[in-house]
Parts: C-alpha cells; structure tokens; sequence
C-alpha cells in the first residue's frame, strides 16, 4: 500500500467511528507501526482533515468533513478514456475487465458535466490482430513484479531452440500483436526480452529475487537508452 492509500485508508476508518479511536488500534488496524500512525495523522492535520486528538487519548475526524470530487480537465478525461480503451484491446481478459472497472469508478465521482466528457469521448483505438497468449500467464507476470519474484519458463525462440531459464521480471510491453516480459535472465546473466506467446510452459515460483524491480527497470533504462517520456511513475 502506497503512503498515499494508507492516508485515504486512516481517513475512510476515522470517518466510520462515532467514538475517539485510540493510536493503538488505528495502528493495528492498518498495520503500521504507532510512530507512522503519528506522522500520518501530522501529515493529514497540515493538509486541512480536521482530525482531533492526540496521543495516549484517540483520534476522531470532526463531522461534516469530506473528501473534494474529483477533477479533470476535458484533455485528461479523454487520457483516461483513451488508454482504458488502449488496454481493454490489447490487454488479457483480465486488464480488460479491470479497464472497464476503473472507468466505472471515475464516473461515479466525478461532476455531471465531466461525466458527459467520460460518456462522450470521440478518441477511438482501432481493433488490431493478436497472437494468442495465455491470459494467466500474463496474469502471473504482473504479480511477480509488483512482488520482485521469479518466474520460471521454457521457451521457445524464433529458432525453434527450446530452453528453460529463471527469470527475473520487472516490465511488460504491449505491442499491437505480441507481449513482451522484459527480465533479467539468470541463464544468460543479463537483461532479456521474451514473447509472451512463446513461453510454453511456467511456473510461478512465489520466490523473491535479489534485486528491486524498480532499480532494474531504471538500469534497464539506461543501458538500452530508453527515455521515461517525462512521466514519473
């Protein structure tokens, strides 16, 4: 959980208590540790959550308190739109589903003027033909970056030359035909790409691997050139 979610969390759980709820169990309950429930209840004080308290007596957000709607400017609704529509065409059956799912989010929050945007959006993406991957494993892929965890795969290359090799995902490409895991290969020691629809057999090993898939991605970045289009994830 980003420090962001765990800041909307502590707030959704003061604003369902009618009762001062004590740092302890506000702690336990998000599984913090007591000095970060601290620091969080500092941090939403400065920025205006009119959350009353203090240590050794409880917390309790003071009534009437809400969050603002969310806002967008018509060019970032279309941004939305645009690449849930992205996804939903070359993803797996499941990014597909979530695509529509957090559409489905944002117009349920968003102003009645900025939803007709949302309803009304004239960027279209065109059908393009795929190779059939499967769909768990793409599934598994992500996991086992969000978790820096190896996978192990036989593959076969564009040769016909059949391998099996742990490796170390930490990037997905979405072409328009094919799926790329981008990883370290224990086999070669070294960065490697892999089609997705050439993978035939894998196992999720649930194993963690030594590095942080953020610092492989940013390595990867700089040996290969790639520029991160001035977007900070």
């Amino acid at each position: 959980m980003s420090r962001a979610e765990r800041l909307l969390e502590l707030l959704q759980n003061l604003r369902r208590r009618k009762y001062a709820a004590k740092g302890e169990a506000l702690a336990r309950e998000l599984g913090i540790s007591l000095r970060t429930l601290y620091r969080d209840i500092a941090a939403l004080q400065t920025q205006g959550a009119p959350i009353e308290g203090e240590a050794g007596v409880g917390y309790i957000l003071r009534p009437g308190y809400t969050l603002p709607p969310l806002m967008f400017t018509p060019e970032e609704i279309e941004v939305m739109v645009l690449g849930a529509q992205w996804v939903a065409e070359r993803g797996d059956e499941r990014l597909c589903r979530e695509a529509g799912n957090a559409l489905a989010k944002i117009r349920a929050v968003v102003p009645s003027a900025l939803r007709r945007e949302l309803e009304s959006c004239a960027l279209l993406i065109p059908q393009k033909r795929r190779i059939p991957v499967d769909g768990h494993f793409l599934v598994a892929v992500r996991r086992a970056i969000r978790s820096d965890t190896k996978i192990t795969i036989t593959y076969r290359d564009l040769k016909d030359r059949v391998t099996r090799r742990g490796i170390w995902p930490f990037a997905l490409a979405f072409y328009d035909e094919v799926q790329i895991v981008i990883a370290w290969c224990e086999r070669r020691q070294g960065f490697r790409n892999f089609r997705a629809d050439r993978v035939e057999e894998w196992v999720d090993t649930r194993t963690p691997y030594p590095r942080n898939h953020k610092d492989l991605l940013r390595e990867w970045r700089e040996t290969e050139k790639i520029p991160s289009h001035g977007i900070d994830l």
